[in-house]
């Protein structure tokens, strides 16, 4: 049994070429299984933040410490990689430690060794800690 030409819209006389099926072809297929599928998921999308806003409500606190965890393990490991290509630069790495060779003499000297400097530094200390957390006489 050999398909007619009304039977099967192919052509089999070139090889290589299909006809076009044609416009109504194609919306009846829309129509007939595409849009009730389509229909379904936007229902179901639309639905979507009711079932967001009653997962967060119950889980909310172990979320959020999930995402910080996982917040702080992407920043330590992009941290290390930038500190990885900065060290596979040339003569970056030592002159970075040079300035904090010199940066920490700098602190010990002007620091460290005097008592009245030791006293000033304990001072801004004390100064920041009561910026940062608040005066010791006024509680949280």
């Amino acid at each position: 049994m050999q398909p007619t030409e009304t039977q099967n819209p192919i052509r089999t006389d070139l090889p290589g070429s299909l006809s076009k099926p044609s416009s109504s072809s194609t919306e009846q297929i829309w129509s007939e299984y595409v849009e009730p599928v389509w229909d379904s998921v936007m229902s179901y999308l639309a639905n979507v933040p009711d079932y967001i806003g009653s997962f967060f409500s119950g889980y909310k606190k172990p979320l959020i410490v999930l995402g910080a965890i996982l917040a702080s393990f992407v920043t330590v490991k992009v941290t290390l990689a930038v500190l990885d290509a900065i060290d596979d630069i040339p003569l970056l790495a030592p002159i970075l430690q040079l300035v904090g060779i010199v940066y920490t003499g700098w602190f010990v000297w002007r620091y460290l060794l005097k008592d009245e400097n030791r006293r000033e530094l304990l001072a801004e200390i004390d100064a920041l800690k009561a910026q940062v957390f608040g005066s010791h006489n006024n509680p949280l």
